[in-house]
């Protein structure tokens, strides 16, 4: 497909001094040191990536890395994507060292590192950096006094708040490896992911609060304990995050497990200074979870200086942040923007911490009141929201002040052009709307922000430093400029995945991400990058991965559910989203083939609901869930044809090939999409 048809761009936005900024000044260190001919960011990115170790080495010099032991070199020479390279070989340091005390930033102690709001008017915790420090000085005293080591595994079942960032930093500050799953997640998508990992300590909050109702979450938990304390689970630290609830301590510990309050806790290790143990750049920081489209989520290991040095390339040059900027994303722990947002303490950045919901409590306003409250100057969200803001007409620079914003990041979906406009007139016209897009896969950035370029509606205004990405056709891999492809990255990047959790890990990594191209990396997204502007715009997932209003999750969970609870039922099913080029949002559509006997009702159609809200999250519950009446595409081989359906459904045109083995299931699905808006 060609760009012939599209419209001329529309120019939303220039920076007003970009010779202030970071990315200026390191164009400039850069064509200076080397000497070379480099006027604009065009060119900047063209030598980042056609000389990929120069770039890292000076991106390390530049942004400030803190190490104990300097590498030895960035890269042994050119080498592939696969094996993933050994990035900054030699040297030794710590990624919560780096986050607590970030090196090239002008912290004071005695201001704010972390701001914790509910949706409770009010309730705002603030934290300096000097007590930030203490409490992670602690709760890594008293997670080594509980025997926690290097490489052990720390989980968290925890809402976006202090408590959580401090347990984060406290595992990292120790070399454990830290996972994160947001408390709205149901028991069996909790467990499908830590069983995987077997962690040896569970911090949980006792509850949350959303949509002014509170929420226990201490059933949950002796639930996941039940199935974790098996695999090697030895502490459970609450959290008591509703303070009118239980924390259900002593059922916790009658599992066999050792449970304590989180306050109590911090006090049990000893009084020695904080230390951090100093470990080589690829050990393991994160796991984080891919959708699970073709069963159990991946586990995703990402390495502590891949995702230091490239969160701090993003944050300090792409966003231009540093110890006078104030970051909200609206995010919970679970998504992979959480891990992105708090590295922003590297610049020095103050973190507003929020968790609720974000129509609480002033409605539409809620989100804009606390940007306005808590001066802040960078805020990130996803795209879902700022489109239900234009589509009711709110407009919160005419009712407040939010002057002091200087960028809105959109992410989790495409931005549509209409809402691109609309942000400048809803929000201040000097904010730098940024519209990005990376993934869990590399926990960062494909599309960044550049105070260097402009904004163009429907635009992301550029491929990151160091990223050598492009398009290519979706079967022959070739190189395609200008036409829409598949979204590829052919040279190393340090934030390149580590390898999947699990003694088979290696392999269906390079199957997830080197197989469908030979040598490249292989991103998953429908793409077109401007020939002229470098901009992104994004078309969708190329696969079966579900993306409705940003929340990223895979069929495969939707099907445990079905088989889970209503296997006597239904035979089979198949789960795509939809989204067609007049669709603001994907819908998730689910279609049910019944068992023998069995018949469709309104009333099974409300059980499968209220479970998948129950056991996933209310996020999951599908806009359709219809029977299907013709069967299940599927291939000779019994494998479910899911893009196909998705692509029917999303009006795009396909051609039935040899593999599939009932045909008339697509036929079906062709006169259904036909008939149903």
């Amino acid at each position: 497909m060609t760009t012939d048809h599209k419209p001329a761009l529309v120019e939303l936005w220039k920076h007003p001094n970009p010779s202030s900024t970071q990315m200026y000044k390191f164009l400039e260190h850069v064509r200076s040191k080397y000497s070379i001919n480099i006027k604009d960011y065009p060119d900047l990115y063209k030598w980042s990536t056609e000389n990929i170790s120069d770039f890292w080495g000076e991106i390390w010099q530049f942004c400030g890395i803190k190490a104990s032991k300097s590498y030895s070199y960035v890269l042994p020479g050119d080498v592939p994507m696969f094996p993933r390279p050994d990035f900054f070989s030699g040297a030794r340091l710590n990624f919560a060292e780096n986050l607590l005390f970030p090196a090239k930033a002008n912290v004071v102690e005695s201001s704010v590192a972390i701001m914790t709001v509910t949706e409770i008017e009010g309730q705002l915790v603030s934290t300096t950096w000097a007590e930030l420090r203490e409490a992670v000085r602690q709760c890594s005293n008293a997670l080594r006094a509980a025997g926690l080591k290097p490489n052990d595994v720390v989980a968290g079942f925890v809402s976006n708040h202090a408590q959580a960032l401090i347990a984060m930093l406290s595992a990292a500050a120790i070399g454990a490896v830290w996972t994160g799953i947001s408390p709205d997640n149901g028991v069996s998508s909790v467990l499908d992911r830590l069983i995987q990992i077997e962690p040896k300590v569970l911090f949980a909050d006792n509850g949350t609060i959303y949509n002014g109702k509170s929420w226990s979450s201490t059933d949950k938990t002796s639930k996941i304990v039940d199935e974790l304390k098996s695999k090697g689970l030895e502490l459970v630290v609450v959290i008591s995050n509703i303070r009118d609830s239980s924390l259900g301590l002593e059922a916790l510990g009658a599992k066999g497990v050792m449970a304590e309050d989180y306050e109590i806790f911090l006090k049990s290790g000893n009084d020695n200074p904080l230390r951090f143990e100093q470990l080589p750049p690829s050990h393991p920081l994160y796991v984080l979870y891919s959708s699970g489209t073709t069963g159990l989520p991946k586990a995703i290991v990402h390495t502590a200086l891949g995702t230091l040095i490239q969160h701090k390339k993003e944050h300090l040059l792409h966003c231009s942040m540093d110890s006078t900027s104030r970051m909200l994303y609206y995010t919970t722990t679970s998504w992979m923007m959480w891990h992105w947002s708090i590295s922003a303490l590297a610049c020095g950045t103050t973190l507003i911490l929020y968790s609720g919901s974000p129509f609480k409590p002033h409605g539409y306003l809620s989100l804009p009141k606390l940007l306005s409250s808590q001066r802040v100057t960078h805020f990130g969200t996803s795209a879902a929201y700022l489109t239900t803001l234009e589509s009711n007409g709110i407009y919160p620079a005419q009712l407040l002040d939010l002057s002091h914003l200087q960028a809105i990041y959109s992410t989790a979906s495409p931005l549509p052009p209409s809402t691109f406009s609309f942000v400048y007139e809803a929000f201040p016209a000097h904010v730098n709307l940024a519209s990005i897009t990376g993934g869990t896969d590399i926990i960062s950035l494909f599309g960044a922000p550049c105070p260097l370029l402009p904004v163009h509606v429907g635009e992301i205004q550029c491929a990151g430093l160091g990223m050598a990405i492009s398009v290519v056709d979706s079967v022959s891999g070739t190189p395609t400029p200008g036409e829409d492809g598949e979204l590829v990255c052919n040279k190393p990047f340090p934030c390149q995945p580590l390898t999947f959790w699990g003694p088979d890990g290696k392999a269906r990594y390079r199957a997830s991400y080197f197989e469908r191209f030979e040598g490249i990396w292989h991103h998953g997204d429908f793409i077109r990058i401007d020939t002229n502007t470098g901009g992104l715009t994004m078309l969708g997932r190329s696969d079966g991965v579900l993306k409705p209003a940003g929340v990223r999750f895979g069929s495969a969970e939707i099907y445990n559910v079905l088989t889970k609870f209503f296997g006597n039922e239904v035979e089979d099913a198949v789960c795509v989203g939809r989204r067609r080029e007049t669709d603001r949002d994907e819908t998730v559509c689910l279609f049910i083939l019944m068992a023998e006997g069995r018949k469709f009702s309104l009333e099974l159609r409300e059980k499968i609901i209220t479970a998948i809200r129950k056991e996933l999250s209310p996020r999951h519950v599908p806009g359709v869930i219809e029977e299907c009446g013709a069967g299940i595409p599927k291939t000779g081989n019994g494998k479910k044809i899911e893009v196909a359906v998705k692509h029917i459904l999303s009006g795009i045109s396909i051609k039935t090939n040899a593999s599939v083995a009932n045909p008339e299931a697509l036929d079906w699905f062709k006169e259904w999409a036909a008939t149903h808006d």
